[in-house]
């Protein structure tokens, strides 16, 4: 594809995006509604596409982590159906007033939720993330050009022409949502500079990515997605509850930007908690890197157990220790910064509170970071202090997700400041513009 192909790409999209701001609500649903159909009917042709995309990925060596996004299954191309038919039920932020009053002078004035106009969202291995961005696009009154990675270009393909074949029963443009076939990595810098026609770029994928469009664009980017995800353990922490919130933020779908990466612990509580937590995460071979504190602590408890004294330790439910025998290493200098996207956790002890904060500000990215504590104030300061997109108290990171905070699909998480922070949902793909009604007045 030219350069004068992208460029071509990006005229279609900023027409196709005039056309769809002026659709109503009525039909930008029944857009949402036939894209799910479609899904469910085209469910055979879909998983087909994508196998072939998994043996080609397994061939080429792709890790666990980056297969797992990749795969589709009947399950899981449902659940995007219903996500899908989710955004439809939502309300339209198209048109909503907001912070209307009137002035002195009679004016009288408000401002109005209006749409992007045109995004370019570039994301390697989740074909989920296609249908996730033309529902939310759509339901917002935005055009979409796509550029998924290579691994999964049969699956996206498939997935688009779903979208396109409703847009056109539907009567909203087929260019609402295009798609860059060609592979070519060098489009991705025609695409950041194509800011005549594209509004807001959109990078979900790895460090090098956001790196990329962050250095090459002329077109606004909205960061996010790189997640080192935290959760502390205060030593008044309820050990039974905060050993499963870390089981589910670990292991519940380990690939994910919103996975845990790192425990911190409370040193009153650590050699108490710390083995029920590595009993708790062995049946799911979680390998622990541990800080020298952490490892001293579950090495002992280990020996402990091979030597038939695991009883004097309890798990989490009050049960013995039987096995704990998960992958036990020492931290490396550079564990404490990485987002692991696979079943690896990095342990830390740490004095309390403030180290654990301090450890916080330096490693994480400002994706989701939490405590587990049962004392109100502790649970305060960090919400207080922590300085993420999300943060919880006693919750798991896994819940900093569009879907699970109520605002159906998310096309990104952003850990920005700027427009939008957190789950990209309907509100953050919309900007506004100030109304002003008058009465003939004019300025003196």
């Amino acid at each position: 594809m030219s350069n004068s192909a992208i460029i071509a790409l990006g005229q279609r999209a900023k027409v196709a995006s005039r056309l769809l701001a002026r659709a109503s609500t009525a039909q930008k649903n029944a857009a949402l509604h036939a894209i799910a159909d479609g899904l469910e009917r085209g469910q055979e042709a879909i998983l087909a596409a994508n196998a072939l995309d998994l043996a080609d990925g397994q061939a080429a060596g792709l890790s666990p982590a980056l297969l797992d996004r990749l795969m589709l299954n009947p399950p899981r191309l449902a659940g995007i159906a219903a996500d899908t038919r989710s955004v439809a039920a939502l309300p339209d932020p198209v048109g909503q007033e907001f912070d209307g009053r009137l002035l002195p002078n009679g004016l009288r004035i408000a401002r109005r939720r209006t749409p992007l106009g045109v995004l370019g969202v570039i994301y390697e291995a989740r074909p989920n993330v296609t249908i996730d961005i033309a529902a939310l696009s759509l339901k917002t009154g935005n055009a979409a050009i796509l550029r998924g990675g290579k691994e999964t270009l049969r699956s996206n393909l498939a997935l688009v022409a779903v979208i396109q074949v409703a847009l056109e029963q539907t009567g909203l443009p087929a260019d609402a949502v295009l798609y860059i076939e060609d592979t070519d990595r060098s489009l991705i810098v025609e695409l950041l500079r194509l800011d005549q026609y594209v509004d807001m770029i959109i990078p979900r994928g790895g460090a090098a990515l956001h790196k990329l469009c962050r250095e090459q664009a002329t077109v606004p980017v909205m960061t996010g997605g790189l997640g080192i995800c935290h959760l502390f353990v205060d030593d008044s922490a309820d050990q039974a509850k905060a050993v499963e919130i870390i089981h589910n933020a670990k292991t519940q779908r380990p690939s994910v930007c919103n996975a845990l990466d790192t425990v911190l612990v409370h040193r009153a509580v650590a050699a108490e908690f710390l083995p029920q937590m590595a009993a708790r995460l062995a049946a799911d071979g979680v390998e622990l890197r541990a800080d020298p504190t952490a490892l001293l602590i579950l090495e002992r408890a280990l020996a402990r157990s091979e030597t038939g004294q695991s009883s004097e330790t309890p798990t989490g439910d009050g049960s013995p220790i039987t096995d704990h025998r998960s992958p036990l290493t020492p931290a490396g200098p550079d564990d404490f910064d990485q987002e692991w996207m696979r079943l690896v956790l990095g342990v830390k002890v740490v004095s309390g509170l403030d180290e654990a904060m301090e450890h916080i500000a330096q490693h994480s990215t400002s994706h989701s970071d939490g405590i587990l504590t049962e004392n109100h104030a502790n649970a305060m300061r960090f919400v207080n202090e922590v300085d993420s997109a999300a943060v919880f108290v006693n919750a798991s990171t896994r819940f900093n997700d569009g879907g699970q905070l109520g605002l159906g699909a998310e096309v990104a998480v952003s850990t920005q400041k700027l427009h939008a922070r957190g789950p990209m949902g309907l509100q953050e793909l919309t900007t506004y513009k100030w109304v002003v009604f008058g009465d003939g007045q004019v300025r003196t």
